[in-house]
């Protein structure tokens, strides 16, 4: 689902949507914004780029990134539910991963993990990429869109 879609969609069903960014750094609320009446279902984003402000602005658990890194799935669950959570909205997308050019924390480029939260819902979709990093964050988003799209279906 594209972003006119995934916001129409979001509309009709009176939902809105919120996302925790990490490689994406808030392309996602960026591209939905670029949707005439975005603003109906668009609560707003949290850019997580730096570890720390995982935990402290979306409230990842510390210890899940101490002991894993940021690229982990149970880390995009939890920016999900944080973006959900602190941004008053019935959706959340949560977006971790490594658009290259080089490995982090031993996670190599095109490892994504995207995570979404909404009522009865709490799933990760882990993706395997290939291209230059702005392919990388570009498909990342795509995939978000498509994640959310087919709850909302």
């Amino acid at each position: 689902m594209d972003e006119t879609a995934l916001v129409a969609a979001l509309a009709a069903r009176g939902e809105t949507v919120a996302a925790a960014e990490s490689l994406t750094a808030g392309l996602v609320c960026a591209t939905l914004a670029r949707v005439p009446g975005a603003s109906a279902v668009l609560r707003g984003g949290l850019v997580v780029y730096a570890t720390e402000l995982k935990a402290a602005l979306a409230g990842v658990d510390p210890e899940l990134l101490a002991e894993h890194g940021a690229v982990h799935p149970e880390v995009a669950a939890q920016l999900a539910e944080g973006a959900r959570d602190r941004c008053g909205a019935t959706w959340g997308l949560g977006l971790t991963g490594v658009a290259g050019p080089s490995a982090q924390d031993g996670v190599e480029p095109g490892t994504v993990h995207l995570g979404l939260a909404g009522p009865g819902t709490r799933t990760v979709r882990t993706l395997d990429l290939t291209g230059t990093r702005d392919l990388i964050r570009t498909e990342s988003v795509l995939a978000a869109f498509a994640l959310l799209g087919e709850h909302l279906a």
